[in-house]
């Protein structure tokens, strides 16, 4: 029983995380072979305090923490190599004109890694804190790059809401990201409003699917397509959807799927948030024992 909680916190924690990426790495993934270059963007930084305008980088393996790399200092690009990083010699800055990047002249297969960028901020009450950005995994592997195949599938309507389901596969590396695009009856395409509707996403070997569960009726005449960005490259589905498309009368067996998929995913969304507000409400509660031993 001890799961469910614990899977709250977590959810909690990345969300905490999510919303402290406040620099951009447009880069999701990055794939490279040994002996080749690569080079890690960072965007977003003339946010950064401007009296002490350093950008840190950091790595970060799979089965270990953050481990910095290096800094340099925006203004006069003087590098800071005092880490104690094993490969910090291998790291090195590029300017861009626009900004700072993170460089890695000669990649090897220790490399393989995800990339994090960040500097200090202010806040509201003139207290500086860190931001980061979102990562960039870098693979460095023999293996050829494979851009997905991406298909969206027609409307399903669950209890007042309406669902579409774009599918990426076969890609490699397997990391994408997805986005929406709404075009309103002779209209232009346009990015969705994020109050329009809730994303979910599905990760399984070779596969990724996006849900997006609208709040629309049945009778709304909308257009979607979407987009993923795979390897710096946005691949687009050759076919959009309406969200009034009916279902036919008799389900194929890909509805009966997705229906499945989205009242399990709904069900399990539902238990972390119970079980994490439970925990919550129980640590709240808790106090020091008020029983007392009193001696005779």
């Amino acid at each position: 029983m001890l799961f469910l909680p614990a899977a709250a916190l977590c959810c909690l924690c990345s969300a905490l995380v999510a919303m402290a990426a406040e620099l951009i790495q447009d880069d999701l993934t990055l794939t490279r072979r040994a002996g080749e270059t690569v080079s890690f963007s960072c965007g977003g930084t003339d946010q950064c305090d401007s009296g002490r305008p350093f950008l840190y980088w950091y790595q970060k393996k799979d089965t270990e923490t953050f481990t910095y790399i290096l800094d340099i200092d925006m203004t006069n690009g003087i590098e800071d190599r005092r880490s104690n990083h094993p490969q910090k010699d291998d790291f090195s800055f590029v300017n861009k004109g626009n900004g700072w990047e993170l460089l890695i002249q000669t990649v090897k297969l220790s490399h393989s890694a995800t990339y994090y960028c960040s500097c200090r901020k202010y806040d509201t009450h003139k207290k500086r804190y860190r931001i980061f950005g979102s990562g960039t995994k870098l693979y460095v592997t023999d293996e050829q790059v494979v851009k997905p195949v991406v298909s969206v599938y027609p409307a399903a309507h669950l209890e007042g809401k309406s669902s579409l389901l774009c599918l990426a596969s076969a890609m490699s590396p397997p990391l994408v990201q997805f986005s929406w695009k709404r075009q309103k009856k002779n209209g232009p395409l346009e990015d969705l409003p994020p109050a329009e509707g809730e994303q979910l996403e599905l990760r399984e070997q070779g596969h990724t699917a996006s849900i997006l569960l609208l709040h629309q009726q049945e009778n709304s005449t909308d257009k979607y397509h979407c987009y993923v960005k795979h390897e710096g490259i946005t691949v687009e589905a050759q076919t959009e959807q309406e969200v009034s498309a009916l279902p036919p009368p008799v389900p194929s067996q890909y509805q009966v799927k997705l229906l499945c998929v989205l009242y399990t995913v709904l069900i399990v969304k539902s238990l972390v948030y119970c079980c994490g507000l439970s925990l919550l409400m129980i640590l709240r509660n808790k106090g020091p024992s008020t029983n007392c031993t009193h001696a005779d």
